[in-house]
């Protein structure tokens, strides 16, 4: 069957998934439909607010259905009604398999990781948390456990010293599309070998998983060895950011920081408390860690913007009272 002869239900929601749907439909793929999250209120206005995909989906004027619930009869009805050959999943909900399983070719997903790599929610940040200097995009056809089905394509991608998350998703977010289409191709074409996951796996005991990150999984612990330290805030940068307290040593008061971009400095003393705080009071504001002291170079206070240590020093220039909990 021709690729444009498919008919493609594509489903998703953030900005990382419009990068597939885009491509689809600018290079002539049948996209017959789109499934996305209902509209919701955000921000603090709580304005309602609809997903990166439907904003694209209507703006290339194509079908939208937004389901509170996907087992709902009749949302099922509707998606029938599509008549798919084909589900593409990026960046969704898990799926009950009375969806993925509705269309001959089935459903595949887009991943962020080499699989079985980082099964989970957060496979960008954990890959860049772990200090990993290497991650890619997965597709796979989805089966009843997540994140598990048989592989059909990967692609690599090398993490550079200096990239953070956000780096590493607007990269994979542009290679991961264009492995969405040459899976749509192979589809078509019956031209493909699905891989179990099990025979990717050649390591010792399990993959490493990318479970939902909590804010306690984002507090900085600066007892931990600096290069540690600096590969969370890089993988937690610039969103949700690793956050750290800031206590003033007299007054007990406390001052909540994420912290965006640091670089490792020198080695601290011996008897040097992790999180004591050195500054200049200008430009430079240090943090000890384990082994090494970090210089925070960009950060953001609750409900400021993100700003450079200098403009923040200069609203700070008593920061050598605090130390970092």
């Amino acid at each position: 069957m021709n690729h444009r002869q498919l008919r493609v239900v594509f489903m998703g929601t953030p900005e990382f998934a419009v990068e597939s749907l885009k491509a689809l439909v600018e290079n002539g793929y049948n996209v017959v439909g789109v499934i996305t999250a209902p509209d919701k209120p955000a921000g603090r206005g709580l304005k309602v607010t609809e997903s990166a995909v439907k904003k694209y989906a209507v703006s290339a004027d194509l079908p939208v259905l937004q389901p509170e619930k996907l087992k709902n009869p009749a949302f099922l009805e509707e998606l029938a009604a599509l008549k798919a050959d084909l589900q593409i999943v990026v960046a969704f909900r898990m799926l009950p398999e009375v969806v993925w399983a509705m269309p001959p070719l089935g459903t595949f997903n887009l991943h962020a990781s080499l699989l079985p790599q980082y099964r989970g929610a957060a496979p960008l940040n954990w890959a860049v948390i772990n200090g990993e200097t290497e991650t890619g995009v997965t597709t796979f056809l989805l089966s009843h456990e997540i994140d598990t089905g048989n592989i059909l394509f990967r692609e690599k991608e090398p993490i550079a010293h200096e990239d953070t998350a956000g780096d590493l998703h607007d990269r994979l977010m542009v290679k991961g599309a264009r492995l969405v289409l040459r899976t749509v191709d192979a589809l078509a074409s019956g031209d493909y070998t699905p891989i179990p996951q099990e025979e990717l796996f050649t390591g010792a005991g399990e993959p490493k998983g990318a479970p939902k990150l909590f804010r306690e999984d984002m507090r900085i612990d600066w007892r931990a060895p600096a290069e540690q330290v600096r590969n969370l805030i890089r993988g937690l940068s610039p969103w949700p950011a690793a956050w750290t307290m800031l206590r003033h040593q007299e007054t007990g008061m406390d001052i909540e920081m994420k912290i965006l971009r640091v670089r490792i400095g020198s080695h601290v003393g011996e008897g040097t408390p992790p999180g004591m705080l050195r500054s200049d009071g200008k430009k430079s504001l240090e943090v000890a860690c384990g082994d090494r002291w970090v210089q925070i170079t960009d950060l953001q206070l609750a409900g400021k913007k993100r700003m450079q240590t200098a403009e923040f020093l200069r609203g700070f220039p008593h920061i050598r009272n605090y130390s970092a909990l």
